[in-house]
């Protein structure tokens, strides 16, 4: 036996073996200020600092306002009436006919609002404003998920998720009527000015 084990209890080196595969035992070198030092810097960056340098640079607030303008000049271009749907085709092949026909009448429009309907092929979003154009926009998007969006003098006040486009298109309706309407507007200006 040599030296340096003649003083430790017999079976002591097993349970140095076994207190070295324990996780919670902090071993390895440690700085002047006792914290840990690593030899081996890791491969790769964590996976938040390649997020934050894939979105370096990000304007949220330009994106918001490039969305906001996109929506207006989709409106725009659309040119519906109030009361109307208009159309955008941005799509090379066509939302099918009678699903698109069957949202619009979904989606009766009142007097006081006009929409767009985006065509974007597989899928569609339903544009709303008001007079002006643009002040007040109210966006459904006919994704696999669909979810409504809504802008009030280009600030993004309202989002929602839904289950399907039955009641996203159901919930849209009521939407029109909360944000579009001279009431809806009334309330919203009311409540606004509480704040």
């Amino acid at each position: 036996m040599s030296e340096e084990g003649k003083d430790q209890p017999a079976g002591a080196d097993a349970e140095d073996k076994a207190v070295k595969d324990r996780w919670w035992v902090e071993l390895g070198d440690k700085d002047e200020r006792g914290r840990r030092t690593s030899p081996v810097a890791p491969a790769q960056p964590p996976v938040g600092q390649r997020f934050y340098r894939a979105a370096k640079g990000f304007e949220q607030e330009a994106a918001r306002a490039r969305l906001t303008d996109l929506n207006q000049k989709l409106l725009i271009d659309a040119n519906p009436d109030l009361g109307q749907w208009g159309y955008v085709n941005l799509a090379e092949r066509p939302f099918a006919d009678k699903e698109a026909e069957r949202i619009r009448n979904t989606v009766d429009l009142p007097d006081y609002a006009r929409g767009a309907f985006i065509d974007s092929g597989r899928t569609a979003r339903l544009l709303v404003t008001g007079t002006p154009i643009g002040e007040r926009i109210l966006e459904l998007a006919l994704t696999r998920e669909p979810s409504f969006d809504c802008w009030i003098q280009g600030e993004w006040v309202k989002e929602e998720l839904f289950k399907d486009r039955k009641r996203a298109l159901r919930a849209f309706r009521d939407y029109i009527v909360r944000y579009l309407s001279p009431e809806g507007i009334a309330e919203w200006e009311s409540d606004r000015a509480r704040a």
